[in-house]
């Protein structure tokens, strides 16, 4: 049994009487065994370019345009379309030349002008490029074994560092000899070689298709060994195209983001990257981060450019909101200068959502439209997105055009899969983890849990229910189903949680591992008594509306070590990795367990 269903976007651009979303129209599928299966109503245009040609079209098009800003001293550096156009042709050539000329690259580098220039570049002549955290090679990552890992499977014939004595050191150290790591921060030596001729240039230009591999992302390896994603310029494209569908301003404005978002993972390196190259549109690189070291760095962008669009993870908007609560001018920039926020990653807090609300009306007068979305490296990255209005942070939206939802009942939740152009023909070098990725037809496996919002109205989303695999048993044989666990004691804490890992598996009750928000904990030595006394009282009150044992918090412990990057406790974009977490401080969980509940 079919049905469809559709509603009609109200939000309008600032000025203008043209709604920046398109309307919602969903056809959902009813099978017998519970099977939901959700399809936008919308269609998907036929792709019809690459990311290197589209390069090349706003380049004839739009050639004094600013394409790409970074950071340089104290202003910024700046790039055009047509500038951009005609150095990454020049880099291509140069590239066709080298000895490794065929062999895939491999960047262990920061977002920046030069870094989307070799990776353009590398695209335009089909080498495809693996893009790789800088994080895997810092000293304190030793022995190094997820980037030896990485460089087995790739096989790179050249390796692009902002470091290149470090990255030649852990080659060294990991035993690779064979393979030549060079600066992308100081592309003299590559612009100084000769260029191929141009007979051998056009036919590395010719054979690129929308089934070329155009780069190679890894997943975090937070469940064991990262997996390799090949990224064809079909699935990359695609993917951009159906968000363009849904918010149809892409095609009638300048977009200009700002971003920090690593280029290394899927969200920054495919959403935010492909995105303004696709529309035309300027990206502004964020060289900061959401710590207390970094953020300073992304405010001072933000002080100088406003985006039109603004894309975050949550970490992001927690390390920002203090800043824009006490800078309420750089608050009204934003917020009155964006068409809307973009949480990505992972739900957004509800006590994070409601602040930024409260500062909208504060500054603005109205609360900000704050979307979010659902995807993995291996769907390039969306596979649904908000572009409704909705005040659930953890609502997923819909599909995107050309992008299938199937909902699956599995033990007491829906599983949630995916087809479309957008999701990976398969891992690189591990047929049995990609044979087991897809269900029978062809579906790619997610490992996340959701239900629809409103059964009865499919349109208005499909709720965000966590991680499958972090989920657990009590001894009791109850199922904890952390991520909605997690977000509700956050929310109760108020901002005095930044974030907290559930732990439990095979316990009689439930534990939790506190990470404060940056500001409490810098006052955790002096201030310890206070804060657990405040802990205890708000898990106290959280605990009274609980009625089972599958919500209810027996005991908890507060971190005096924040999450270290450089252990997989925390990734590049600012989430927590609970296993890795749950591994490495295994003896504080066995000591809060066998002490006193804490309450």
């Amino acid at each position: 049994m079919t049905g469809t269903s559709s509603q009609i976007a109200t939000q309008n651009s600032p000025g203008s009487s043209e709604p920046i979303f398109a309307p919602v129209r969903l056809d959902t599928e009813y099978r017998d065994d519970g099977t939901l299966v959700l399809r936008n109503g919308l269609t998907l245009p036929p792709v019809t370019y690459t990311l290197p040609e589209r390069l090349e079209f706003w380049a004839s098009r739009r050639p004094d345009q600013i394409y790409l800003t970074e950071r340089r001293g104290s202003g910024r550096s700046e790039l055009a379309y047509g500038g951009a156009g005609k150095r990454g042709g020049n880099l291509a050539a140069r590239l066709l030349t080298q000895s490794s000329a065929g062999a895939p690259i491999l960047t262990l580098a920061n977002n920046g002008i030069n870094h989307a220039l070799i990776i353009l570049a590398a695209m335009r002549i089909g080498i495809p490029v693996a893009v790789i955290s800088s994080n895997y090679c810092v000293p304190t990552a030793a022995p190094w074994g997820k980037l030896g890992t990485i460089i087995e499977m790739v096989k790179p014939g050249l390796i692009l560092a902002d470091d290149p004595e470090q990255g030649g050191e852990v080659l060294r150290a990991l035993g690779i000899v064979d393979v030549e790591v060079r600066s992308i921060s100081d592309l003299s030596w590559l612009e100084c070689a000769a260029a191929a001729d141009s007979k051998v240039f056009h036919e590395a230009c010719d054979s690129v298709g929308l089934d070329t591999v155009g780069k190679f992302l890894f997943t975090s390896g937070s469940t064991g060994t990262p997996k390799g994603v090949p990224n064809t310029h079909l699935m990359m494209v695609s993917n951009i195209m159906a968000v363009g569908v849904l918010w149809p301003f892409l095609d009638r404005e300048t977009t200009v983001l700002v971003d920090w978002l690593p280029w290394s993972h899927t969200f920054g390196g495919n959403f935010c990257f492909n995105l303004p190259l696709c529309y035309g549109g300027t990206l502004h690189i964020d060289d900061g981060r959401p710590s207390p070291a970094m953020i300073q760095r992304s405010i001072d962008v933000l002080k100088a450019v406003t985006p039109t669009i603004y894309f975050n993870v949550p970490a992001g908007y927690e390390a920002l909101l203090p800043h824009l609560e006490a800078d309420h001018a750089l608050a009204r920039k934003l917020l009155g200068g964006v068409r809307f926020l973009f949480s990505a990653a992972a739900p957004l807090p509800s006590a994070t959502f409601e602040r930024l609300a409260r500062l909208g009306e504060d500054v603005i007068g109205r609360a900000p439209l704050i979307l979010g979305g659902w995807g993995s490296t291996e769907t390039t990255p969306a596979s649904t997105a908000v572009y409704f209005d909705s005040i659930h942070p953890a609502n997923l939206g819909l599909p995107l055009p050309g992008t299938e939802i199937k909902m699956v009942p599995t033990g007491g939740h829906m599983d949630l899969l995916v087809r479309g152009p957008n999701v990976m023909p398969g891992y690189l070098g591990q047929p049995e983890a990609t044979a087991a990725a897809y269900d029978e037809e062809g579906f790619y496996r997610m490992g996340d849990a959701g239900r629809l919002l409103d059964r009865d109205n499919p349109e208005k989303g499909i709720l965000y229910e966590g991680r499958l695999a972090e989920n657990f048993k009590l001894s009791s044989g109850t199922w904890v189903n952390v991520s909605p666990l997690r977000l509700a004691v956050i929310a109760e804490s108020g901002g005095l949680i930044a974030d907290a890992v559930v732990t439990g598996e095979g316990k009689d009750n439930i534990g939790l591992l506190v990470f404060l928000n940056p500001s409490n904990f810098a006052t955790l030595e002096n201030e310890r008594q206070n804060i657990v006394q405040r802990l205890r009282q708000i898990l106290l009150t959280y605990n009274a509306r609980q009625t089972g044992s599958s919500t209810r918090i027996a005991r908890f412990r507060v971190m005096e070590e924040l999450p270290r990057g450089d252990r997989d406790e925390i990734t590049d974009k600012g989430y927590l990795n609970q296993r890795a977490i749950l591994l490495r401080r295994a003896a504080i969980v066995d000591e809060m367990y066998d002490g006193e509940t804490g309450f």
